[in-house]
Formats: C-alpha cells, structure tokens, sequence
C-alpha cells in the first residue's frame, strides 16, 4: 500500500514513474543428494556465450515462461561472475515492476529446480567473484513537460544514505558495495559503471538514470517507494545536481576518492542513519523502520 500513496502523491504533483530492473542471479550444481554446492553451473564470463555460456537455455526457458505470463523481459545476458545471469525488464509502472520482480524470484527458482540446478539471488555468493545487484531504471514525466530529471536525481543523491539500510539490508550486502563494480560513492555520470548513478546519453522521452546499489535483498515496492518520495523532494526543492564525477572509483588513488561521500560502510551503521533521519520518518510507517533498523 506504501508504494500505491507514494504513486498518488506523485500525481498529484504531476509526476508520474517508471522503473525497469535488471537483476542478478548465480546458478549452481547440486551434489547427489540434491543440495545446492558451491560450484558454479558454468565458468563462462561477461557476455560470453554457448557452448560456455551453460545457463543461455535456463535463461530462454525463464524469458518463455515470463512471456507466458504475460511479463516480458527486455533481454537476457551471461554476467561477470562463472555462472552468474542477468535479465533485465522493460519500462512499467512502479507497481507493475515490482510485482513482476517478485514473480521473477519465483520463476527463476520454479526453472532451475527442473533443470536440476540452485539459484542465488544474495548479494555476495561467491567471496572472491562479483556481486549480484538489483539495478533500477528509472524515467520520470513531467505534466508540465519540464525536464525534472536533475532535480529528482540530486534528490536521490542527498537521501540515499539513509535509504541505504533498505536498498541494501543485510551484512552481506556490505561485502558487494565497493567491489567487481558495484558503487560504495555518491556520485553520478553518463557512462561511468564504477558511479552510484549512471545517465545514459538519452534525451526526451528515453531519458533515464540508473541506480546501481541496491541488490535482491531489498524489497522493490519499499525500494521504489523511496526512490519516488527521494525524486519528489528533489523536485519539490529543486535540489541542484552534483558535478559529474569523472573518475574510474575502481583504480582511483585514496586522494581522489577522500572528495566524495561514502555509501555506510556496514548495515550497522546503515540502520543507524535510516533510524534517525527525519526524511525516512515522514515517508515510511515507523513499524516498517523498526522492523528493519533494530535488529
């Protein structure tokens, strides 16, 4: 219901969302006894395909069954880590995206059960190997036909500490952030993957951001709910955006990445920014925080 009232409001505002998501998942081998191992399902690699790309027919049979479903699915790839997938959805409304996101998890699972594989969706299965994220897409029209989407994107940029103990709410979760790619700055640019938020080189109607933090742990009605009530606020005050960030924060010296703020370290120190923020109290039920800050 959080998500449908931040909806509202935005329309009253005359705004209206739309998110797309890409998700993350590993598969691996069972043993004999049909429990899941710590073998990857193959040892393939970012975009490599058949024959060592092994999870391309799990991936078609999860796309036809979405299909079947009527939920479609922009595209499918093999992603960095051995045995690690992507596929990634169309544009929809924040409800519609994030029920398909929670059908996904369920068909995902249901598929790899009958080709006699696990599936992990959390955000550090393998130590050594990258992470899985959630990234979320996201476009925002204006009835106005101003272009809002500086404003909304600073006003992300000014919340997403305290958003981070929701985006990103378990220990694991700690050990993606910063590495194989994902963010650990607040920062944007246009091409840049090593950035907290990425914008395409797209104009009008096709223009977007990318958010490349949060990952499957989250919640994706309590993830858009924020992202929603972030942007608004960052229209509402017309919140200027940050300069680019140019730098690579993959091999960036520590003198350079001394200049930018930081995403909490840990979920300790996340939950204690999300319990004290007056942002996160106004836009969330205090017995949503709760249940997600005092543990």
């Amino acid at each position: 219901r959080i998500l449908e009232q931040a909806m509202e409001e935005a329309k009253k505002e005359g705004l209206t969302f739309r998110f797309g998501t890409e998700i993350e998942f590993y598969l691996f081998k069972l043993d004999e006894d049909g429990n899941k191992t710590d073998t990857p399902y193959d040892n393939a690699g970012y975009m490599d395909m058949s024959p060592d790309d092994k999870g391309e027919n799990v991936r078609r049979e999860i796309c036809l069954t979405l299909e079947q479903m009527g939920i479609y699915p922009e595209s499918s790839h093999h992603e960095e880590g051995p045995g690690q997938n992507e596929i990634d959805f169309r544009y929809s409304s924040p409800l519609e995206a994030a029920d398909n996101a929670q059908t996904f998890r369920s068909v995902v699972g249901a598929t790899a059960l009958r080709n006699g594989i696990a599936v992990d969706f959390s955000p550090k299965p393998l130590p050594d190997q990258a992470g899985n994220g959630v990234h979320i897409n996201f476009s925002i029209e204006s009835t106005t036909g101003e272009d809002v989407m500086g404003h909304a994107i600073a006003g992300i940029l000014k919340h997403i500490p305290e958003m981070t103990a929701f985006l990103n709410p378990t220990d694991a979760s700690y050990k993606r952030l910063g590495e194989k790619k994902a963010p650990a700055y607040i920062s944007w640019a246009g091409g840049n993957r090593s950035q907290l938020i990425r914008i395409p080189a797209a104009q009008g109607e096709y223009r977007r951001a990318e958010l490349r933090s949060p990952d499957a742990s989250s919640n994706p009605y309590l993830a858009f709910t924020l992202l929603i009530y972030a942007a608004m606020d960052g229209i509402k005050n017309k919140t200027k955006l940050p300069k680019e960030a140019t730098v690579n924060f993959f091999d960036a010296p520590e003198s350079v990445l001394s200049q930018y703020k930081r995403l909490p370290k840990t979920l300790q120190e996340a939950n204690e920014l999300a319990k004290t923020d007056k942002f996160i109290k106004k836009v969330l039920p205090l017995s949503i925080i709760k249940t997600y800050t005092d543990r």
